[in-house]
Parts: C-alpha cells; structure tokens; sequence
C-alpha cells in the first residue's frame, strides 16, 4: 500500500505509516447510531462530572495529566507513525500537551467561578454576579497535522470547564484519538469523559447533528464552513480554527541570525504542515540580500527524510503534495525565483525545502494556505508597508515581529489582524497555557487555551440578589410621578452630561 489517504475494508479503515505505506491498525467508521450513543453516553459522564466538583475534577485531570506524561514515549511513537513526523518533534508536542492539560486543570475554579460585579447607580440595590456554567457535551473534530497538542487544546479546556467530550479524530491519525480515550478509561472513573468515534467525514458529520451542545472544529476553513453548515439546523454553536496563511516581519534592525533561525523553524517544522507557521516573510530592503542568504544556508543543512533522525518527514495528507507542487509553479511563473529548491523538490511523499523570493502579492503561493515546506520572501520598504500586506489576505491566525525595539515591536503587532502576534520569537504564543488561541476572517472565530478557552467552553450566567427595596420603583406597572420626575432629572442632569 503506497497512498497515505486511509484505505476503508467495509466499515473500517486502516491507519497508514506515511514513511512506507504500511498498515498500522484498522479502526471502524462510527456511523449516526454510534455517534449518538456516545453522546448519550456523554451526557452521564458529564452528570457524573459534574458531582466530582471544583476539586474533585481538578485531582481528575492532574491524574490524567501524570499518566499522559508517563507514558510520553509511548504517545511520542504513535504521534511519529501516524503522522512521519520526527520523534523529538512528537515528543515536543506531546510536552505542550500535558502543559495546556495542567493550566487549565488547575485554573479553571479560579476563571469560572461565581464573581460580584457592579451593579451600578440605578440598580445599587441589587448585589449582581456572574458565574459560567459548562454546556454539558462538547463535540471535537480534530486535525491530524499535531493530533494530541491541537485537539487537546480543545479538551483540556472544554472538560476542566465541566464538561464530557466526543472526539473525532482525523482519520489519518485515528490512534492518537483513541490512545488519549483508552489513558483516560485506564484511570479508574466510573464514567467515559473522554470518548473517540472514529470515521471519515461521514463521522463528522454525523457528530454535528448528534445534538452536541458545543462543536469545536480544527481544520480547512472550507470544512469549517461545512461544520457551521451543519450546526446552525440545531442552532448549535461552534469555534473554529480554519488554518492560516501567517506571515513574519523581519525588520532593519532585527538579529537576522536570530530571524532566520525562528524562520527556519516556522516554515520548514513538521514539513510546513503548522497552521500558524511561516508561509510569508516580509523583510526591510535594507537587510533583505543578509536574511535571504543567512536563512537559505540554514534551510540548505536541513536533512529532511523517513528516519527518526530527520529534519523533518514526508506529507501526511497525500493530497496536499499537489497543492505544494500547484503553488510552486505559480510563484515561478509569476516571476518569482527559487533561492532554494524548484517544482522537481516536490516528491510524490517526501518535500524538499523550497524557498521562493520576489513572488507577486496575487499569487496562489501568497494568497492560499500551502501548508508544505515551502516559503515566500518578500522584501518591503518598511514594516508599515509588510503589516499592509500581511493584512491584506483572508487568513487571520498568527504572526511575528522581529525588531530590536520592543516598544515598536508590540505597536505594531496591534496593527496586524490576527489572533496572536510573537515578537522576537516565532509560536511563542502557543506555548503559554494562560494565552488564548485562535484568530479571524478564514481563519475562523472563537479560542482556546487560557482563561478565554476555558470560558469558550461554559454558559455566562447573570444573577441578582436583592439587598433592600428599590429607592426609585420602577419596575411596576403602578408607578409614582415622583419616581418618574427622577428619572427625567436623572437623564437631563446626569447621563446627559456624562
């Protein structure tokens, strides 16, 4: 077996090595019947959860954590089958993991508890609180590019926010799904909080109409609107995170050694396959031929291939090998050059570096998501100029910023319409836990991770409580002209000079 497009026997398919095509196990296509029976199953888990308290789910997950992190190499080696990429990759991966894991075990009572707010003037005599309640089931369909981190990033947050989730993983990398189950079940509780339906898009779709009470999507913005096609018949809300087309801006001043090693990193990791990698570099003219020439040398000692020892490995999604190979020749027939690489780097698994400058603002390798080892430089007069540009596509995930002045650094990063902005750092963002995740336009809405993750997964509810009578009795049907002479004075001599 050559492709790494999952191959279906009946109602299973296999999960594939995209190193060498070999079969890795069989998983079965979770049909409507079975996907609503875990829902139903979930709805008891998070009954269940919801009696273990603040506490008592904090003391859950912390264990759960523990044993993700014991068993890291055997987690590190799955994430590497399934998907080619290096171990020490995986393993990195897997340490964001248990990061984000224990944030948001231990903060979530902190974030969601039940908080006084004011009340003000016209209602003093009201205490006013808001406190944020779960949903109740939470559906994830996850991506296969960092099958335990991204995911994750959903149920860590969704369940220390209280609540039980089913998750679909992507059917190129269905045994992580179900590892992350199966290291649940092996702690003991008397209920599944964690339950995989494996599948194909079928299984997706028919997650979205098993009557979840939140969906929470990671993939293709055209998949993503599928998603919130599907969700919107119930009325059900999503977030999602459609992929990115993120851009880094290199200023005059920069530590180009430094710039060009994070830009390595951004754009070759994983073999490009990162949404809120580096596929555009905008580089002030001033120091634009030094950057070009420190990165190209760095990207040319990149050893990518099969091995465990590689750069990085071959494109787990087969498909996108042709997206690659479509952008490459774009970029060249457009005018754009190959510093390094050409359209032959693109292998029918395995991806050369190929690193385009001088490429038209209009071409499919600026505008699309390429999602392969592959990057555009650009140079610009200044970083005004490389924030209007990065700006100007539908994509809104991530970015970065390097500069020696800090202070710009950060003025600037107000001026680009992402989620998420590092300065002098390349993902940093990413790896702070407390830090919310996610972005706007094609890149989608909502977030995960910190505080604004663990609210993304909960109900905001308003409560009052009457202290004494009302001096101003106004929400009646018999009310006094006295009361209602305030009011006019009220609005004339003080919310109208306000």
């Amino acid at each position: 077996m050559t492709t790494t497009e999952p191959s279906r026997i009946g109602t299973t398919f296999a999960s594939i090595d995209p190193r060498d095509g070999t079969t890795l196990a069989e998983y079965p296509v979770a049909g409507p019947e079975e996907v609503a029976l875990a829902v139903e199953r979930a709805r008891a888990a998070a009954r269940w959860w919801a009696t273990q308290g603040p506490r008592g789910r904090k003391e859950w997950l912390l264990e759960y954590k523990r044993a993700v992190a014991t068993r890291s190499d055997e987690l590190a080696d799955l994430i590497t089958a399934e998907t080619g990429k290096p171990t020490e990759d995986s393993l990195l991966e897997v340490l964001l993991t248990v990061s984000h894991l224990e944030w948001a075990a231990k903060n979530a009572d902190k974030v969601l508890r039940r908080r006084p707010v004011s009340a003000g003037l016209l209602m003093s005599n009201q205490k006013a609180y808001v406190e944020y309640q779960p949903y109740g089931v939470v559906g994830a369909i996850g991506p296969w590019n960092y099958p335990a981190f991204t995911p994750m990033g959903t149920l860590s947050y969704a369940m220390a926010a209280g609540n039980a989730v089913v998750f679909k993983p992507s059917e190129l990398t269905p045994g992580v799904g179900v590892w992350l189950a199966e290291v649940w079940d092996s702690l003991g509780a008397s209920q599944p909080l964690i339950q995989t339906v494996t599948g194909d898009g079928s299984t997706g779709n028919a997650l979205c109409h098993a009557g979840v009470d939140k969906m929470a999507f990671t993939g293709s913005a055209a998949t993503g609107r599928k998603v919130m096609a599907a969700c919107a018949e119930t009325l059900t809300p999503v977030v999602i995170e459609g992929g990115g087309k993120d851009a880094m801006l290199v200023d005059a001043d920069a530590d180009i050694e430094s710039a060009a090693d994070q830009a390595v990193f951004g754009a070759m990791g994983n073999a490009g396959q990162t949404c809120a990698g580096v596929e555009r570099i905008y580089v002030h003219e001033d120091v634009k031929d030094r950057f070009v020439e420190t990165f190209t040398a760095k990207v040319r000692a990149l050893d990518p291939g099969m091995t465990a020892a590689s750069s990085y490995g071959p494109m787990t999604l087969a498909g996108q090998v042709d997206i690659v190979r479509r952008h490459v020749r774009d970029a060249l027939a457009r005018g754009g050059r190959a510093t390094v690489g050409s359209d032959d780097s693109v292998g029918e698994k395995l991806i050369e570096p190929v690193v385009l400058v001088d490429v038209p603002e209009d071409s499919t390798a600026m505008t699309e998501e390429t999602f392969g080892p592959t990057v555009v430089i650009n140079s610009v007069r200044d970083l005004e100029e490389a924030v209007d540009k990065a700006n100007a596509g539908s994509y809104g995930l991530g970015g970065s910023i390097f500069t020696k002045d800090r202070r710009r650094g950060l003025a600037l990063a107000e001026k680009l319409d992402t989620g998420m902005v590092s300065v002098n750092a390349f993902l940093a963002f990413a790896g702070i836990p407390s830090l919310p995740f996610g972005g706007s336009g094609a890149s989608g809405f909502g977030r995960i991770h910190g505080a604004d993750g663990l609210r993304e997964f909960s109900r905001p509810k308003a409560l009052t409580v009457q202290k004494f009578p009302a001096p101003l009795n106004l929400m009646t049907m018999t009310r006094k002209p006295r009361d209602l002479r305030v009011v006019r004075w009220m609005l004339a001599n003080v919310q109208g000079k306000m």
